[in-house]
Parts: C-alpha cells; structure tokens; sequence
C-alpha cells in the first residue's frame, strides 16, 4: 500500500467520526435505557500511572486519580479509534475509494479484543470482564459499542467518499 499523508489524514478523520458514532450510541443507550459505558477518566488514570511502571491495577477505580485524567482518557479514546481506522485501511487499501458495510463492521467487532484483552485485566476487571459483578452485561456492552464503532466507521467511509466525489465534480 502506497501511504500518503493526505490519506493518513482522511483514515484518520474516518476514526473520529466512527469514535463519534460509538459515543452517541452510548449517550442514546444512556438516556433511554439508563445504559452505562465506560468512564473515560479511566482510561486516563490507567495511562497517567504508566509512566510510573504501573500498568495493571488491582482496581482501576480505587487507583490514585491522576491530574487531567479524563481529558487523557479522551484524548487517547479518540487516538485509538483513529488508529483502528489506519488499521483498516491497511488491512484492506481499497476500502477508502469503495467503503463496505461488511470489512467495517468485521473490524469493529475485532477491536473488542482492545477492551477484553488489555484494559479490563489492566483494570482489575478480569479478561472480558471476568471479575465484574455482570461480566455478560458488561461483554455485551463492549460488543454495542465496538459494532457501533464499526457501523461509524463505514457510514464515516462513505460520507468522505461523497465529500470527495463532490470536491473533484
């Protein structure tokens, strides 16, 4: 695959806009069924003690919070759902110039092993939530959420797509 800039940038936006899509699935989960999700302050308190050398705790939530731990948390939030959307165009370099429900949707799904095999162990929750009071609530919860990145992620493909198409018409 021949990686330009401009495109880094483009999968890059496709992130932030399937990051997006994930967030106001939560926020719409939260508000009309009471669904949680995860803290994002979390997520910064985790990073924050890394460069301590801790990176699992017995529990994340009873961890030393950390100054600016849920700008962190969102800040890496979004970084690595950008991350997964290079991935993807890595994984298959023509899914930018054609975006499939199927490839998108199948990369979702495969970034739940982020939540299952690192953070929830590193946060004392046992692999795929294990060690929660509700582990088949909380593993459903990831896997809405990442089918929801996933959908963002082609629904974020195909409206650049039409940007582009517009821009060059």
């Amino acid at each position: 695959m021949r990686l330009s800039a401009s495109r880094v940038v483009q999968d890059v936006v496709v992130g932030v806009g399937a990051t997006a899509v994930m967030d106001l699935t939560a926020e719409v989960l939260r508000r009309t069924r009471g669904t949680g999700s995860l803290d994002y302050a979390l997520v910064g308190r985790w990073l924050g003690h890394m460069p301590a050398g801790r990176f699992r705790h017995e529990s994340i939530m009873t961890a030393e919070p950390v100054p600016s731990e849920r700008a962190l948390g969102w800040g890496a939030h979004y970084t690595i759902g950008s991350g997964f959307a290079v991935a993807l165009a890595f994984a298959d370099s023509k899914w930018l110039d054609d975006p499939r429900f199927v490839p998108a949707v199948s990369m979702g799904l495969a970034t739940v092993g982020a939540p299952w095999f690192v953070m929830q162990p590193a946060f004392g929750f046992g692999v795929a939530a294990s060690k929660t009071p509700s582990p088949s609530q909380a593993r459903l919860g990831s896997l809405r959420a990442h089918s929801a990145y996933g959908i963002g992620l082609w629904l974020s493909g195909v409206a650049l797509k039409q940007i582009r198409q517009r821009m060059t018409a």
